[in-house]
């Protein structure tokens, strides 16, 4: 007989597989149409954040294993940030590719507003569940609650200046880097 966690995290690990196979499907079509792509860095390093928080999500359901008891209100709640992580990695790159030139640049820059308002709601989704489901403090939290900030000023601003969504991409995944050596024994289970 399977657990309740053992029954909920399927889909939860389906979508979040989704989600990634969605990434690295994209990614070797664009690889394999490299001759048509021109890549622009800063899209390459949130295709890396957002394949990193699928993989972070998988690992930190994990937490979740002795809570209970599992309500349907509770997994919809829990389901939301995977289903918000799927979206994001569909809107990493564009639909089709065939027979056109992609610049990836053109592509960041006609998109990042759709793409930075659904990562700030992933973001406070993640608040939210660290708060209600994982009984964290809101204190432990402020990275979230920073990037939705720094996201919605850029996203209602509409701010396009291309030395700070450098510097954007650049921050997050150096906070997504050394966020992985700090919490190096965090992360574990045994």
């Amino acid at each position: 007989m399977i657990t309740s966690f053992e029954y909920v995290t399927v889909l939860i690990s389906i979508v979040l597989g989704l989600g990634i196979t969605q990434i690295l499907t994209s990614a070797a079509v664009i690889i394999q149409k490299y001759e048509r792509v021109t890549l622009y860095w800063p899209h390459l390093f949130w295709v890396t954040f957002i394949l990193f928080l699928h993989i972070q999500e998988w690992w930190v359901i994990y937490e979740v294993k002795d809570f209970k008891p599992w309500r349907l209100p509770v997994f919809l709640f829990v389901m939301l940030y995977p289903i918000n992580l799927f979206v994001l990695a569909k809107l990493l790159f564009p639909h089709k590719i065939k027979g056109k030139k992609i610049e990836l640049k053109d592509f960041y820059f006609n998109n990042y507003q759709k793409f930075f308002g659904v990562l700030i709601v992933s973001a406070l989704l993640s608040v939210a569940y660290n708060v209600l489901i994982l009984d964290l403090k809101w204190m432990d939290q402020l990275l979230q609650i920073l990037l939705s900030i720094s996201l919605s000023i850029i996203v209602i601003k509409k701010y396009s200046q291309e030395w700070l969504h450098k510097l954007i991409a650049i921050s997050v995944v150096s906070v997504m880097v050394i966020s992985i050596l700090v919490e190096w024994d965090v992360w574990l289970i045994t």
